[in-house]
């Protein structure tokens, strides 16, 4: 008999909880450099663009699903779209889902090492290279499970977004 299919926990961005609602999936790409030992390194955040909800708050970048897509055709088409790169292969990494005011979404998170073509800020979205702690700010809630992520794997000890000066 097979196991159950494990659900990610849902976590409150707010600490506020609402009635049940429908997960709105969306695929997520942590783009990360390697140096040449292939130990991963600095990884790529983005921000949210004017009019967007969370506008200028900072996040790993990606979207929605589209009808009938898989996890790797969303994050090759977002990625796209928003970086106007083309990914290679996708390495699926870990699910979570975020109870926002707005939506309730389930977070793929891929881990990329591999794209072409140079970065374009399509939706005039700032982008930073990073490692820990993070020195951009605001970031996300749905971001911080990754810098945990990170800082397990790492064996990262400190804070994980730097505190302003």
């Amino acid at each position: 008999m097979s196991e159950p299919a494990q659900v990610a926990p849902v976590t409150s961005a707010d600490g506020l909880f609402r009635p049940s609602r429908e997960a709105i999936d969306v695929a997520v790409g942590v783009l990360i450099e390697r140096d040449a030992q292939g130990r991963e390194g600095r990884f790529l955040l983005t921000s949210r663009p004017a009019g967007k909800v969370y506008a200028g708050y900072w996040e790993f970048p990606g979207g929605k699903f589209e009808p009938g897509e898989t996890l790797d055709q969303a994050l090759a088409r977002e990625l796209h779209e928003e970086l106007g790169i083309t990914i290679g292969a996708v390495q699926p990494w870990q699910q979570e889902v975020f109870d926002y005011p707005h939506a309730l979404v389930r977070l793929h998170f891929c881990k990329v090492f591999d794209w072409q073509g140079e970065f374009e800020m399509r939706e005039q979205q700032q982008m930073a290279w990073s490692d820990l702690p993070v020195t951009v700010a605001p970031v996300l809630p749905g971001t911080i499970p990754v810098l945990t992520w990170f800082a397990a794997e790492r064996g990262h000890a400190g804070p994980l977004v730097a505190q302003p000066d």
